[in-house]
C-alpha cells in the first residue's frame, strides 16, 4: 500500500453552461468574461451568475468556463436541501448526466429549464498523465483520501480522473470540506488500494 500527498481543492457550487444555454440566458453571441482563474489549467470562474429556482427558493450561482458541450450544475447537498428540489441529484462524475433531474435557470435576459445535468459531484483526484504512470495510478481506479486535524477522516471511493491537462488536486463539494473543517490549500494523504471498477453511487 503506497500513500502520497495531494493538495485539497473545495469546489463550491457552480454552473457549466453549453454555448447555446449561454445565449439564451444573456443573448445571442455572448462570451463569458473571466472573473480569476481555477486551479485547473484553462478553467476559470466568470464574472457572470445565474439563479437557480427551486420550489422553496432559489440561489445565485456562478458559472464556471469554458462553456461546454452540455450544460451541468454541481450542487451540495445542503444547496439541494435549500432549494427544495423533489429528489435528491446522483453522485456523478462530471459530465456523466443522464438520468439526473433538471433545473430551471433565469439569467438577466432569459430563463431556461434543462431537462437534465443536475448532480452532486463524485470526490475525485485531477490526476495528470505523468504523475498517474510515476504512481501506478488509472483512470477511473478508486482511492481512499486521509484529511488530518481536529474532525480528522478517511473519505471512501475518491476517483482518480487522468488527463493531461489536469493539474494534481483532490476535489470535495463544500459539505465535504466542513465535515472534515478543511480548505482549499491544505494537504491530504492519498492511500492506494487495489484498482476497484467505478459504480454509479
Amino acid at each position: 500500500m503506497k500513500e502520497v500527498k495531494v493538495p485539497i481543492g473545495v469546489s463550491a457550487r457552480h454552473v457549466h453552461l453549453s454555448q447555446d444555454d449561454l445565449e439564451r440566458l444573456f443573448g445571442k453571441g455572448y462570451e463569458l468574461h473571466p472573473l480569476k482563474p481555477l486551479s485547473q489549467p484553462g478553467q476559470f470562474a466568470a464574472e457572470e451568475e445565474v439563479e437557480l429556482i427551486g420550489p422553496k427558493r432559489s440561489l445565485k450561482v456562478r458559472i464556471l468556463g469554458p462553456v461546454r458541450k452540455n450544460t451541468q450544475v454541481e450542487l451540495a447537498l445542503t444547496d439541494v436541501i435549500y432549494l427544495g428540489l423533489p429528489s435528491i441529484p446522483p453522485v456523478r462524475d462530471s459530465g456523466d448526466v443522464e438520468g439526473t433531474p433538471g433545473i430551471k435557470i433565469k439569467g438577466p435576459l432569459g430563463e431556461i429549464e434543462i431537462p437534465k445535468g443536475v448532480i452532486i459531484a463524485w470526490r475525485h483526484i485531477h490526476t495528470p498523465e505523468d504523475i498517474a504512470k510515476d504512481l501506478g495510478l488509472v483512470d477511473k481506479q478508486l482511492v481512499k483520501v486521509k484529511v488530518e486535524g481536529p474532525r480528522a477522516l478517511t473519505f471512501e471511493n475518491v476517483l482518480i480522473r487522468v488527463s493531461n491537462k489536469f493539474a494534481w488536486e483532490f476535489h470535495i463539494d463544500t459539505d465535504e470540506a466542513n465535515a472534515a473543517m478543511v480548505k482549499t490549500g491544505d494537504i491530504a494523504t492519498v492511500i492506494f488500494e487495489p484498482a476497484k471498477i467505478m459504480q454509479k453511487i
